[in-house]
């Protein structure tokens, strides 16, 4: 096998505390990235981030799978006034693929992953600037660049406008969020949105970054937890924020511990409070195109209930990943979060089976796989703070557990060595297609 013949898809997240893309091998299919964390320092599609420079030397040829239902930071305020899904994490994926070989794409990058100041007047102030051209941001854009981006800039702001009975805060506000989100208004197609960006931002035409669920309307995460309590949104549940726009402060002992574990996460109604309000929104039917071809499944490290499992409960998606016979390989976190406290490593694994099964969803409609059915291989961080209990992993049928270099960030821990991980994997892809 050579290195540019294997396809590679992740399902991934937006948290994770090492920011890591999945790029895959060129083969026959991709690879797909299921889950999105949040503990890296940016959430909302970050959690490969740092990876995904090193992942591109590797290949581009990835399938990157995220979640739609962050509701933190600037995107709540979008999906406050504006409505529609959430599209921070996806933008944040989107702009570390984006092309940095020139000046003018690495200003492009620089305008497009721009946030403006905490304060709300200087924000809006900057904001006016920026949509009407003026701004030190667009130094080294040339004319079609420039004036692609600002009709969609100026379409967000139309669409503010018109919304007379709210205003709208544009404290901390993601340029690249205001742009996906007046491109997705105005197609009204989130796959559309996604396509401009991949094109304006020129992300490898091999490279997919797919939602796992393609609607234009809001949608709200909710969980359960062992003691029967319901918490209704991403980021009340992974991060508490009290709607404070600040951004948000990932160490897992910043936030107070939930009261019981979680038992399963769910999609809601917009309005809804409990789990009466339950709703079972679509998987994306590329996602499990994807998923029926590609070479390796790779569920990335992140939060676990909040950014991996949101695209994993959906009908369909276990039944696609229980018939594949590839590598099929959990990152293992680093460090303990709110989501995880006390959790070992079979305590994930058992939480992606949960959930992949629907185990605790609609009687009607679940699985009863085993683990290694989802997965066969961990990879760990060096020094990482979950306990690997290897018996346990074992009874679950996981015996491939390879250990990683790691590195440790002083604001999130532990995290996988980039190079290392990616190594890992390019054994893991060797060894298979030997």
């Amino acid at each position: 096998m050579t290195l540019h013949h294997i396809y590679i898809q992740f399902i991934t997240s937006n948290s994770c505390y090492i920011q890591f893309d999945v790029n895959v091998i060129r083969v026959t299919s991709s690879s797909l990235l299921l889950g999105v964390g949040s503990n890296c320092n940016n959430i909302g599609g970050t959690a490969f981030n740092g990876v995904v420079e090193e992942l591109k030397k590797l290949t581009t040829r990835v399938a990157h799978v995220l979640p739609v239902s962050d509701d933190g930071g600037s995107t709540a305020e979008i999906v406050r006034v504006l409505g529609g899904p959430a599209v921070g994490d996806i933008r944040s994926r989107c702009l570390r693929l984006s092309d940095q070989s020139t000046s003018e794409a690495r200003a492009v990058r620089i305008l497009l992953g721009h946030r403006l100041p905490l304060d709300s007047p200087r924000a809006k102030s900057e904001w006016y600037e920026i949509v009407e051209g003026s701004h030190e941001l667009w130094q080294g854009v040339s004319k079609p660049y420039r004036e692609t981006i600002r009709a969609f800039l100026a379409y967000f702001q139309d669409q503010i406008l018109r919304r007379s009975d709210e205003s709208f805060c544009f404290s901390n506000g993601s340029i690249g969020n205001f742009f996906f989100a007046g491109a997705r208004i105005f197609f009204q197609s989130l796959d559309a949105a996604i396509f401009l960006f991949s094109r304006v931002s020129d992300i490898p035409a091999e490279s997919f970054v797919l939602p796992v669920i393609s609607t234009n309307e809001r949608l709200t995460l909710g969980c359960e937890l062992w003691d029967g309590t319901v918490i209704r949104g991403q980021n009340e549940i992974s991060h508490p924020t009290h709607g404070s726009m600040q951004p948000i402060d990932k160490d897992a002992s910043s936030a107070p511990a939930l009261p019981s574990r979680i038992k399963r996460v769910f999609y809601m109604s917009s309005e809804g409070s409990n789990l009466l309000h339950e709703v079972f929104p679509t998987v994306n039917p590329t996602v499990l195109e994807q998923l029926r071809s590609v070479d390796c499944i790779v569920f990335g490290m992140g939060s676990l209930f909040t950014s991996i499992c949101p695209s994993l409960v959906l009908l369909g998606v276990g039944e696609a990943i229980s018939l594949r016979s590839c590598p099929k390989v959990l990152l293992l976190n680093g460090t303990h979060d709110r989501e995880t406290s006390g959790f070992s490593a079979s305590c994930f694994v058992t939480a992606i089976t949960d959930a992949l099964n629907r185990t605790y969803g609609d009687h009607h409609n679940c699985l009863t796989n085993p683990p290694n059915k989802y997965i066969n291989t961990l990879l760990v961080p060096k020094n990482g703070l979950i306990p690997v209990d290897i018996e346990s992993l074992g009874s679950q049928g996981i015996f491939n557990v390879v250990t990683v270099d790691s590195i440790h960030d002083p604001k999130v821990g532990v995290l996988f060595d980039p190079k290392s991980l990616i190594q890992a994997l390019s054994n893991l892809l060797t060894d298979e297609w030997a």
